[in-house]
């Protein structure tokens, strides 16, 4: 990639800085690889020619760029007053392509790496400890550790990092205090964290026994409420929303059909990778929570849908991941939001009427939908891979017709 092919030969001449234009090509080829288009590379190679610039003007050596230099960089912009012909000024811009060019100098080894930063969960080895044993013996995810990342270090704050002052009224309060402003599910998952922490403190014999059982449970009613899920016309008009005559539409399609007919979760399907679908065999390999890897069939419909995707619409992208990102960066979703995200924009595409657009009531309503064709709870368990019968159970509520052939009269109330 030549920065000609971009700028004018007058343009180029007049304004790229001799010293980087190696970096500036390779930045350049790096973004084309990633899927940008001509424009936007052009807006990022611009911003990228003004940083150097500037850095020539503040007589700053390229080996002492980092973070704290780019945003002095971008605290420049509004006021700037170079003579760069007003390319590489868009302030919009520059937010995302400063970074992306120090995070290119640091890949070719131009620039040092960044250095960690210490956080509150440093100052704390225990939580350290705790981390790397949830991560070894616990198997959890990094979902699960993105939460006790976000509470725990605020637990710890409260005793001043002295695990030593943690009591059953501290942790009371805290718990109690922090459920003000959560929901009923969120201050469970966060009281969850801390009675995890607890009991490996415990079990390392840093506090006393039964410590734990001071953190308070919210009240969350088991099956108490109906599933989500979307009635069999309208989940076949969201499939049917997905436009298969673009490379786009060909995805959608294949992770809807995942979602809707193997009931698959969403971060399932942000998972998966090529080597997953065992054509063979006709089946698909999932790893759901807890790391328990399963084999699932792969009905015709769905097989035929992810094949169409590979062969028409997956973008040569150097990734073992089945679904790519559409727009640049072209790599693997970043987490399962993604996911989410294509579920909801084809629920609006296809006009159908309901405040759920997750990609969770795709597998409620597969569920749902099984249960009414007369597959037993059994099954409907071991296809979306619960672990307990109980769960599934909440779906058995959606047969309206065959509970009222069980209901009982209330006493109080004459039958009709």
């Amino acid at each position: 990639m030549q920065i000609r092919d971009y700028y004018s030969p007058r343009r180029t001449e007049a304004t790229v800085c001799e010293a980087f234009a190696p970096y500036l090509e390779s930045f350049a080829q790096s973004l084309e690889d990633s899927g940008y288009s001509k424009l936007t590379i052009l807006c990022k190679i611009g911003t990228a020619d003004h940083l150097a610039h500037w850095l020539q003007h503040k007589q700053i050596a390229l080996a002492e760029l980092g973070d704290d230099t780019c945003q002095c960089f971008l605290r420049h912009l509004p006021a700037c007053r170079c003579s760069m012909l007003n390319h590489g000024k868009s302030i919009h811009h520059a937010r995302w392509a400063v970074p992306q060019f120090l995070e290119h100098l640091r890949g070719v080894g131009v620039v040092a790496a960044a250095d960690i930063k210490e956080t509150n969960q440093d100052h704390c080895p225990e939580l350290a400890a705790f981390r790397h044993w949830m991560l070894q013996h616990r198997g959890v995810t990094g979902l699960s550790l993105k939460v006790y990342n976000r509470v725990l270090p605020a637990l710890l704050d409260t005793v001043n990092n002295d695990i030593d002052r943690l009591n059953a009224r501290t942790l009371r309060d805290f718990v109690l205090q922090r459920a003000k402003h959560l929901s009923r599910g969120s201050t469970n998952n966060e009281a969850h964290a801390v009675r995890m922490f607890l009991r490996y403190l415990i079990a390392e014999g840093k506090s006393p026994p039964g410590l734990d059982a001071a953190i308070p449970t919210m009240a969350n009613w088991q099956l108490s409420a109906l599933p989500r899920y979307l009635s069999i016309p309208d989940g076949e008009r969201v499939i049917k929303s997905c436009d298969c005559s673009t490379k786009t539409g060909l995805r959608d399609l294949a992770i809807i059909l995942l979602l809707a007919r193997l009931g698959l979760r969403s971060s399932d399907v942000a998972a998966l990778r090529l080597s997953d679908v065992d054509w063979r065999e006709a089946s698909i390999r999932v790893s759901g929570k807890g790391r328990r890897a399963v084999c699932l069939p792969l009905t015709q419909e769905v097989g035929d849908a992810i094949l169409k995707y590979l062969e028409c619409g997956r973008l040569n992208v150097a990734s073992d991941r089945l679904f790519i990102r559409a727009r640049a960066p072209l790599r693997p979703f970043a987490d399962a939001s993604a996911v989410s995200a294509i579920v909801s924009a084809a629920i609006l595409r296809s006009g159908v009427s309901t405040p759920f657009r997750g990609a969770h009531v795709l597998r409620h309503s597969a569920a749902t939908g099984m249960l009414r064709q007369g597959v037993s709870l059994q099954d409907i368990s071991i296809i979306l891979r619960h672990r307990h019968l109980d769960t599934t159970a909440l779906y058995a509520k959606v047969d309206v017709a065959l509970l009222r052939t069980i209901a009982q009269p209330w006493p109080e109330v004459m039958p009709c």
